[in-house]
């Protein structure tokens, strides 16, 4: 398995600065978070995004996915949504990533069922633009779709091999779903892994990697039982908890837990 991180623990960092932190501490990519406040985000020109594909491919590093904000099961028009997730696919090819990440976003609003089509809809419909441009989008196991379960009832209505699933370790624990569950059920669609750590299921607050809550164990351990060799990307949410602890610092200990993890589960 390779290892990355997230920009959403770095936030508003230049780039030259993640690329050093990266390859200081060993990582194989970065997972670039797609938001205005940050240096990669849909408004850069053709220029600047060729830039940050160079700066990435300088430093021997892969750029693992562009995590963007659209709600592919929000209540509304679809034409504001699949323009945004074109936009996040767009992005994602001229920086040279093979993924773009997407929320669920279902509301109180409408039932479970109708989130299920919605999103089964505005994904089928851009599943074709992604093909195109080489690019997969993700649907990541978050808010109204926390489980694996969950995101299996879209992806199952789906059925393009250009959208897969985003599994986040923290959303599928808060929804009582064990790491094996969540596996089998998103491993035929599964594009990479978020990993992260937290202080506890009532405080989300992230901390070091194996110094929280979280089965990361477990989750390795299924992973490689089941010859799983993707990436592992750990989302360290410091743009949300400015009390965290930088994750700069952070970094080097990471991997050193996850090589760890990595050679008792082999």
């Amino acid at each position: 398995m390779k290892l990355a991180f997230s920009t959403l623990g770095v936030p508003g960092l230049p780039l030259s600065e993640v690329t050093a932190l990266a390859t200081a501490h060993g990582y194989h990519g970065v997972e670039l978070r797609a938001h205005p406040e940050e240096p990669v985000h849909t408004g850069l020109g053709a220029e600047e995004r060729a830039d940050v594909a160079a700066a990435f491919k300088a430093a021997g590093l892969d750029i693992l996915g562009v995590a963007g904000y659209a709600r592919v099961a929000a209540p509304g028009d679809d034409e504001p949504v699949l323009a945004e997730v074109r936009a996040l696919v767009d992005l994602a090819r001229d920086v040279g990533a093979p993924y773009v990440r997407v929320f669920p976003g279902g509301g109180d609003e409408q039932s479970a069922e109708e989130a299920d089509a919605t999103a089964a809809r505005r994904l089928g419909t851009a599943a074709e633009y992604a093909a195109d441009r080489g690019v997969r989008i993700l649907l990541e196991t978050h808010d109204s779709h926390r489980t694996g379960a969950d995101a299996m009832r879209v992806l199952g209505l789906v059925g393009h091999r250009q959208v897969g699933a985003l599994w986040d370790v923290m959303h599928t624990w808060l929804g009582g779903e064990q790491p094996v569950d969540s596996f089998a059920a998103l491993s035929p669609h599964l594009g990479y892994v978020q990993v992260k750590d937290i202080a506890s299921a009532e405080d989300t607050t992230p901390v070091a990697l194996g110094a929280g809550v979280l089965p990361l164990t477990d989750v390795v351990e299924v992973l490689s039982r089941n010859g799983w060799d993707g990436w592992l990307c750990w989302e360290y949410e410091a743009r949300w908890y400015e009390a965290a602890e930088p994750l700069p610092s952070l970094l080097g200990a990471g991997r050193e837990h996850v090589a760890r993890l990595l050679n008792e589960s082999a």
